[in-house]
């Protein structure tokens, strides 16, 4: 196990520090003169960004100070997003740069092209007259020219300066879909079971709000808010609520007190939870008012509602129990399962719930991510049908390492139960 840690480390600071130099390459080297103050600064902040990085990531994950880890996570993530987007700007460049450089010099030739000389004009030959020395027979070749180092350098600073506006652009957008809170879906799902006196019950579902060093508690204020407005019947909390501990995120936290439906706030684990004390954890959100469901239903009007452990507990024997869930329930109600993971549909499809609320996915965050996060889970993002069982993935009201959502924003999502007796 060591040793593939070990190896796992290596490469990706292989990878890494390959990114960096091909970055010091065309955004230093390409652009600069050897030697110049330029070159030496662009060469420093090259070096210092990965030990920046490696260092906010490292020490998110150690048992430091919190006031640490904020003051380096913000840099080493956002340095993080920037990269990713900064590499693919730069290998569009690529494909960019042969044709800005053959458009320049087919410019120069044109602008100093060379002109034709007028042939002499005979004069007659004058008695006596000496003659005219005859021209050289062979005129050696013009000397090969050499590409233009100026044009060169121009290039490459116009290739590297539109790559890093890009890059800068696409995060700060991406940082202000994060900042500016989750916005607001609204779904439908029918389900066979439901009476017709609990059609167009309303659950808020929110996911993924990850308080921690970088989102606190303004963050969970503006999400608070955001599910209050919508005035729902009840609120479904699947998973994912911190990166940390009670002690330094129990603050973060407070605004959730403040959540307000009908029927109360329900609360399951996600793997995130299990990155530190998810015990601890559930016991607090008890004291704010939520109700956890640890393997777990409670019956709603209309339906059960049910929660189970996220599959991260395996670990600690405190993984998903659908039969301790589920247990003497009667079949004949309609089952809303609260499941962190969208992985555990095929549990639910086999235990008859008629619909599964997750997230988990964060809709793939950052593009193109998202095929990544695709090809792991069975439904990304939205409402998708396995069997008789409604599975809904909301993409998240927070973010997870850089604050940044690119072609995924965040979203709370009302989803309203219809009755197919109504």
């Amino acid at each position: 196990m060591i040793v593939v840690v070990v190896l796992v480390a290596l490469v990706a600071i292989a990878l890494v520090a390959g990114a960096h130099y091909y970055i010091w390459r065309r955004l230093v080297r390409d652009t600069t003169t050897a030697g110049g103050t330029a070159r030496r600064a662009g060469t420093a902040v090259i070096i210092l960004l990965p030990v920046l990085t490696f260092a906010g990531v490292g020490v998110g994950r150690a048992d430091t100070p919190f006031a640490l880890k904020q003051i380096l996570g913000w840099p080493a993530y956002m340095w993080l997003a920037t990269l990713l987007y900064l590499l693919l700007a730069l290998l569009v460049g690529e494909a960019v740069r042969p044709l800005l450089r053959r458009v320049l010099e087919r410019r120069a030739a044109t602008a100093g092209g060379t002109t034709t000389e007028p042939a002499p004009v005979e004069e007659p030959a004058t008695v006596g007259a000496p003659a005219a020395p005859a021209a050289p027979a062979d005129v050696p070749p013009a000397a090969p020219t050499t590409p233009d180092p100026s044009r060169r350098i121009f290039v490459s600073r116009v290739v590297g300066g539109a790559a890093a506006a890009a890059a800068l652009a696409t995060v700060g957008y991406g940082t202000a879909n994060v900042l500016s809170g989750p916005g607001v879906k609204r779904v439908t799902v029918p389900l066979a079971k439901l009476p017709r006196a609990a059609h167009g019950y309303r659950i808020a579902v929110v996911s993924d709000i990850h308080l921690g060093p970088l989102l606190g508690k303004a963050h969970a204020q503006r999400i608070v808010d955001t599910i209050n407005s919508t005035n729902p019947d009840l609120i479904a909390v699947v998973g994912d609520l911190v990166d940390g501990t009670v002690a330094d995120l129990g603050p973060a936290a407070e605004p959730l007190a403040g959540l307000k439906a009908r029927h109360g706030s329900y609360f399951v684990t996600g793997n995130h939870e299990y990155f530190g004390d998810a015990g601890e954890w559930v016991d607090h959100v008890r004291e704010l008012g939520l109700h956890p469901l640890e393997n777990a239903r409670v019956e709603i009007d209309g339906f059960d509602l049910v929660g189970v452990n996220d599959i991260a507990g395996e670990e600690e024997g405190e993984g998903p129990d659908f039969a301790k869930a589920l247990g003497g329930r009667d079949t004949a109600r309609a089952s809303v399962l609260m499941a962190h993971q969208p992985v555990v549909i095929h549990d639910a499809v086999k235990h008859g719930i008629d619909l599964q609320l997750s997230g988990h996915t964060h809709g793939g965050q950052m593009w193109p991510v998202n095929y990544i996060a695709q090809a792991a889970n069975p439904t990304l993002a939205g409402l998708e049908q396995y069997g008789d069982t409604a599975l809904y993935v909301t993409r998240g009201a927070g973010a997870w390492g850089p604050p940044v959502r690119v072609g995924a924003p965040s979203d709370i999502t009302v989803v309203q139960l219809a009755s197919r007796q109504a």
